[in-house]
């Protein structure tokens, strides 16, 4: 690694700023295109983030054959061996599972280390261009019936509002802590809320935001990372199926083995008693 090139961590790509620029960046988010685009706008010699157990379509690193569209190499760490959204466990830890072309042109290979694969990165030039359009990062109401707690379609968690209080919540996000520890993503009160359990990872990684709601009495699962894709809100509550919830979900009738898109139905047809 030269002198002038740092390699940068952060916990989420959408947390990445200006300092980026011209580096390399190891971000804890999960490989899709939307987080491989909040990275590279920065203008990277390269980035890593986390395969979020591959999943459902390829989703967790589905950003590696789109940032080879502008040629800025890029790389995702086995969930299981560098923890999600913990981008200091990833590079001290972590094992690389997938490259694209650009990162594979610079020598770098699977089952490389991440420190490894973030020297390498350093040796090549800064790469900047138009970034093509994603689909994802988009939030969508599913059902706003008065009376019910309303079902919105989020497909990154820190889209949630103020006003968001009280709805069910579905988000394309992972259910990870940032650096493992109690942040404010969820700062809305949530009638409940659902996340992508990201291949589960490392030291259950992925899950650890169950039972942090848990503390708040707010019912909380995962769709299990090969049943729907990580990132795609919609497809998650249409498709998903629940792989693990707190303690409070599971008082309200939630299962692992049950459609995501049943179990918000059950709790919508529990909101008027479970209030009064």
């Amino acid at each position: 690694m030269t002198d002038a090139v740092r390699i940068i961590t952060v916990p989420s790509s959408a947390s990445a700023t200006a300092d980026c620029a011209d580096q390399v960046l190891i971000s804890g988010s999960y490989g899709g295109e939307y987080n491989a685009y909040h990275a590279a706008k920065w203008g990277l010699r390269g980035v890593v983030l986390n395969d979020a157990g591959v999943g459902y379509e390829n989703a967790g690193i589905k950003g590696l054959p789109y940032l080879d569209r502008i040629g800025m190499p890029a790389a995702t760490v086995d969930a299981f061996t560098g923890k999600i959204a913990d981008p200091d466990d990833m590079l001290e830890h972590g094992v690389i599972s997938h490259v694209n072309e650009a990162a594979h042109a610079l020598g770098i290979r699977a089952g490389s280390s991440v420190r490894d694969c973030t020297e390498q990165m350093c040796r090549g030039p800064a790469v900047k261009g138009e970034l093509p359009e994603i689909t994802g990062g988009k939030r969508y109401t599913i059902r706003d019936v008065p009376g019910e707690p309303k079902v919105i379609c989020l497909d990154a968690a820190p889209m949630l509002q103020p006003d968001d209080a009280g709805a069910i919540a579905i988000t394309g996000s992972h259910a990870a802590l940032f650096r493992g520890r109690p942040d404010n993503v969820i700062k809305t009160d949530l009638y409940a809320a659902f996340f992508n359990d990201a291949g589960v990872g490392k030291e259950q990684a992925g899950i650890a935001r169950l039972a942090d709601l848990d503390n708040r009495a707010m019912p909380a699962g995962t769709v299990s990372a090969a049943s729907a894709p990580i990132g795609n809100s919609r497809a998650e509550y249409e498709f998903g199926v629940l792989s693990h919830l707190n303690e409070s979900a599971s008082r309200l009738g939630g299962k692992a083995g049950m459609k995501l898109k049943d179990f918000v139905a059950t709790l919508i047809a529990a909101f008027p008693s479970e209030r009064g």
